[in-house]
């Protein structure tokens, strides 16, 4: 019995979906439906119940899946322990990153991670909405906010201030606000996601917090088209130092009203399970540490951010 069969058979009693497994595994339907047949061919008994609407466990496949996931998931665990002591590092990372910071600055460390370990794969999947680990083939996910659901694990990459900026063209041109109350008298750029748009803002000096409602002309679910606009001078928005790092240090946008703090918020790396921790995804959390520790020490040198935000 082939164990790519077996790791189709899991997939397909997860999904209740031949279709949809074949899509997670990347192989045609056809090929998953072999797989499946081969199995319950070689067992002599019928795995899986077909309707016309879906696939539902047979009374043998109720007894046989979970047996045969831990026996894959031990062996495995055996494989994955083998290649921890002979220091292997190889495989395919399969990783979710926000349209912004993927596009600007991770990218190029994991081109250069990539780089030092040559073995490693990658598929790279960009978007603005948290990802569905059950839905979509994705291994890891590299996004603002810590985990809102028990059953997924992370490592906490840095805390990330947030900042409002403008260019200096915009400013000079609109003038430069002195207080959060004198924002409305600007364009503001908004952010955007499933219809909602984040027009209210609020900042926090000395424990008073101070929520305004902005109005403006452009607002978009891509992160990154948010801060081009801003880059363009179109108007002020409230982004992460992290995105707007190299604008930022370029002196391309400056950062207002610093005394006056957005919401801070955490970059993490999320797995929806620890079978999926393995040693490339432990050396890319060290390395991605590594990389925005020195971003945001940068931006505290050349004082474009305060560095007790960051701790």
């Amino acid at each position: 019995m082939l164990l790519e069969d077996l790791q189709v058979v899991l997939k397909v009693a997860e999904l209740r979906s031949i279709t949809g497994a074949a899509a997670q595994l990347d192989m045609r339907t056809a090929t998953a439906s072999a797989a499946l047949k081969r199995v319950e061919r070689q067992l002599g008994m019928d795995l899986f119940i077909r309707t016309t609407r879906r696939l539902r466990l047979s009374s043998a496949g109720e007894r046989y899946i979970p047996q045969c996931e831990q026996a894959l998931l031990l062996l495995e665990q055996a494989t994955q322990n083998v290649r921890d002591d002979l220091d292997i590092v190889d495989g395919e990372l399969r990783i979710t990153l926000s349209s912004d910071l993927g596009r600007n600055l991770v990218t190029p460390w994991l081109d250069e991670f990539m780089e030092n370990y040559p073995k490693v794969s990658l598929k790279t999947y960009i978007s603005d909405s948290n990802i569905d680990f059950y839905r979509d083939a994705v291994d890891i996910a590299l996004r603002y906010g810590s985990p809102d659901d028990a059953n997924l694990y992370g490592f906490k990459i840095c805390k990330v201030p947030g900042l409002l900026c403008a260019t200096p063209d915009y400013l000079q041109q609109h003038g430069t606000p002195q207080h959060p109350h004198d924002l409305p008298a600007h364009n503001g750029l908004f952010y955007q996601l499933y219809d909602i748009i984040h027009d209210l803002w609020s900042f926090t000096r000395d424990g008073t917090e101070y929520k305004i409602k902005m109005s403006g002309n452009r607002a978009s679910n891509d992160g990154d088209l948010v801060r081009r606009w801003c880059v363009a001078g179109k108007g002020v928005a409230v982004k992460s130092c992290l995105d707007m790092s190299n604008d930022l240090l370029s002196g391309r946008v400056v950062n207002l009203l610093p005394e006056y703090k957005p919401p801070a918020t955490e970059l993490w790396l999320i797995c929806p399970n620890r079978q999926l921790i393995t040693p490339p995804v432990r050396l890319l959390r060290d390395h991605l540490k590594a990389k925005c520790s020195r971003v945001l020490n940068k931006l505290v040198e050349e004082a474009l951010i305060d560095e007790q935000d960051t701790l």
